[in-house]
């Protein structure tokens, strides 16, 4: 699956001269689709200039996504206004990806729920673990982010996972989280996790349908690996 994009952008970079009369004239004549990458950062920060400088640093929207908020705020021109801009652009983008509606979408199978989050958690630099509670039709009620940093099994209480789905009666719950090395595969704490969290969630007569590991533009699901899942 694609990562989060601005639009197929041409490989050609525009002119200096260009970008620095009407980079927002140029999304506007143009179409948002049809300019550089620099162009389109240029008219969302309103100068070309300090475009160039961020690309520099971050070269590729994934950059961009990774970017911590005090790292971009040293960039020259790059204020906490236009630090705010750049990341109201970018989840813009992430929710124009997930789709008007995500919450009430319908899971039908392990790659209609990882393909929701991929773009997102892929590209995250810490683990985070998240839960989504599904209805009795596999809807998505909510998406709630548990931990950040080292999910392990000594810090995960499987109070915290299914405090959401209890809240709101939920029957079913798909688990997610992230290896920020890029690398899908599932490790034997992940497994370990999981077969921790299918028991607890037969205890409170909650299904743990799948548990999807994200990497980078790649994920696994380990009921398909037949892994935790008897």
């Amino acid at each position: 699956m694609e990562q989060l994009q601005f639009g197929n952008l041409p490989s050609a970079q525009p002119s200096l001269r260009v970008l620095r009369e009407t980079p927002a004239t140029r999304v506007t004549q143009s179409g948002a689709k049809n300019v550089a990458l620099v162009e389109l950062l240029g008219a969302v920060l309103g100068d070309a200039d300090t475009a160039l400088r961020v690309l520099a640093t971050y070269p590729t929207i994934d950059d961009l996504c990774r970017a911590p908020v005090a790292d971009l705020g040293i960039i020259k021109g790059l204020g906490p206004n236009r630090v705010a801009a750049l990341q109201a652009a970018i989840e813009l983008g992430r929710r124009a990806h997930l789709g008007g509606g995500a919450e009430r979408r319908q899971i039908r199978a392990p790659s209609d729920a990882a393909d929701l989050l991929l773009g997102e958690m892929g590209v995250l630099e810490q683990e985070e673990l998240r839960v989504m509670s599904l209805d009795t039709r596999n809807r998505i009620l909510s998406i709630d982010t548990i931990y950040r940093g080292n999910v392990c099994s000594s810090i995960v209480r499987t109070a915290e996972i299914f405090r959401e789905a209890i809240r709101r009666n939920a029957p079913a719950v798909i688990i997610f989280h992230n290896h920020p090395s890029t690398d899908p595969t599932p490790s034997p704490e992940d497994v370990s996790i999981t077969r921790t969290i299918i028991s607890a969630g037969q205890l409170l007569d909650i299904d743990v349908l799948d548990h999807i590991v994200i990497g980078q533009a790649r994920w696994v699901s380990l009921k398909e690996r037949g892994l935790a899942f008897d």
